[in-house]
């Protein structure tokens, strides 16, 4: 199974137009033209159009096989490939008893229907649609003969059941290996200029099926309610668009999906005035599961990372006793594969669906209807009052270390109310939160030597090889003094964070 970034942009084109001349781009290549089948497979319901997935078997091109398209951002989709193992039938006549507007098939690659499994969330994956294409393929190459972009000229016709065929022509460009965004650009405003229209849909299935994206939630928010809303349904989209990633396994995937599910459980306990604690409160221990669940990963993902990095700054004689961090990657290794398998749980499923219904109809409470730029300032404050109280215990706790740990927490609660803000409190909510992920970056310091320093202690009762424990002390040096150099930053980290100007501003 292969995979690639794919960055490209559609426009709709009348049956007349003509490509415009781009050789002041470039070199363009000859023409090359396919004909294509793309059998499309989704729910009966189609969620994954309706998030902006596509899902196909296609044949007649350079590229047979699977495809499965996951929306990453603005005019980018990651693309999993898989080889044509299968053949489902095309569609058929409806049959009694038959699904309406589908027929039953399952011959999706397991690896593809797990990649769309919190969507799907255990729905029957179906063909839907069928879509023939006569596509004429230009190339766009610099002096050195690699391809700065691709011109596709489709001529499409697309059957699904109970409705006509459907028929239009559409361009789609596609960035080549340098990926030059400004290239993208400069090639839609010639083909603008020429005539053809940027597309309104952002996949062929999409528009045969008349399939609405999610609506973009970019309006400003006015009540208090609409800024907690607003937040927490961009927090559950980015969970849920992480969530293929971390099957892959791509870097950074799972601590920005951990992120997620803590500003979600954050927000919904300091916009509390405005949500319904009574509802959301039950959601907290499937929450914590699903972040503790990530964090296993997560922890041994930052482990690994840290002592690689360590290691690289030795000696080769010292930086060479590394079995230990060898061990430490094969138990990532299986916390990852215990990960997918919560990952393709009802539990998990559950879940989302519970935080779906929470956006769709939020439990707003009577204090919700109140102004935003007067009610919500106060909700900021409040969680930096709490920031304020756990610090100036540190000192008088029975256990500073543990204090210390309970600190970062809440500034990480701070700084997620005060980004929730930001739509309604600009700048001064941007340096709120930003006050607050300094406070956390500084106690996270600490926390992180500290944790560095047990995984070595523990690694080095384990092994009598005297390299690596000369090794594993030598890691232990560095970390300690890691730790106390975080921790003695830290009063004047606060000094600046806790000055009252910062709050004062969230009025103005």
């Amino acid at each position: 199974m292969t995979g690639h970034l794919e960055i490209e942009r559609k426009y709709d084109a009348d049956s007349d137009f003509d490509l415009p001349d781009l050789s002041a781009l470039g070199t363009v290549g000859e023409s090359e033209t396919y004909h294509l089948v793309a059998e499309y497979f989704d729910t009966e319901d189609l969620r994954l159009a309706a998030r902006g997935i596509t899902l196909r078997r296609r044949s007649g091109g350079s590229d047979d096989g699977w495809h499965l398209k996951i929306p990453v951002g603005p005019d980018a989709r990651r693309e999993v490939h898989a080889p044509l193992d299968t053949s489902p039938p095309a569609i058929a006549d409806p049959q009694p008893g038959d699904v309406p507007g589908a027929v039953d098939v399952s011959p999706v690659p397991g690896r593809l229907s797990t990649l769309a499994a919190a969507v799907a969330r255990g729905a029957a994956l179906r063909q839907v649609a069928v879509l023939e294409t006569r596509r004429t393929i230009v190339h766009l190459m610099d002096t050195d003969g690699r391809m700065l972009a691709e011109l596709a000229d489709d001529l499409v016709c697309g059957t699904a059941p109970g409705q006509a065929p459907v028929s239009w022509r559409e361009i789609e460009v596609e960035l080549g290996a340098a990926e030059s965004r400004p290239l993208l650009d400069t090639i839609g405003k010639r083909l603008r200029k020429a005539g053809a229209r940027p597309s309104g849909s952002g996949s062929k299935l999409a528009r045969l099926l008349s399939v609405e994206g999610r609506p973009d939630a970019t309006a400003t928010p006015h009540t208090a309610g609409e800024v907690a809303v607003a937040y927490l349904a961009a927090q559950v989209s980015a969970l849920q668009s992480y969530d293929p990633r971390v099957r892959l396994a791509e870097p950074d995937a799972v601590h920005r999906m951990r992120v997620a599910v803590r500003r979600i459980r954050s927000v919904l306990k300091s916009y509390g005035r405005v949500l319904d604690r009574t509802v959301t409160d039950p959601l907290q221990p499937e929450l914590r599961w699903l972040a503790e669940v990530l964090g296993t990963v997560r922890d041994l993902e930052v482990i690994r990372e840290r002592f690689t990095a360590r290691l690289a700054e030795l000696p080769a004689d010292v930086a060479r006793n590394r079995d230990w961090l060898d061990a430490t990657a094969a138990r990532e290794e299986g916390a990852y594969r215990s990960l997918n398998a919560e990952l393709t749980g009802h539990r998990y499923f559950d879940l989302l669906d519970a935080l779906d219904r929470l956006i769709a109809a939020p439990p707003l409470t009577s204090r919700a209807g109140a102004d935003a730029t007067t009610e919500v300032p106060k909700i900021v404050r409040a969680a930096w009052r709490r920031l304020a109280r756990s610090y100036e215990a540190i000192p008088g706790a029975e256990d500073p270390d543990l204090a210390r740990h309970d600190t970062r927490k809440d500034a990480k609660r701070a700084r997620y109310a005060a980004e929730a803000a930001r739509p309604v409190l600009g700048a001064a909510a941007r340096n709120v939160a930003a006050q607050a992920e300094a406070v956390q970056e500084a106690l996270g310091g600490y926390q992180d030597g500290l944790i560095a320093q047990r995984h070595l202690a523990t690694a080095a009762a384990a092994t009598t090889d005297p390299g690596e424990i000369f090794t594993l002390g030598v890691l232990s040096g560095i970390e300690h003094c890691a730790a106390r150099d975080s921790l003695a930053a830290l009063p004047a980290v606060w000094s600046e964070a806790s000055d009252p100007s910062h709050l004062t501003a969230l009025n103005r």
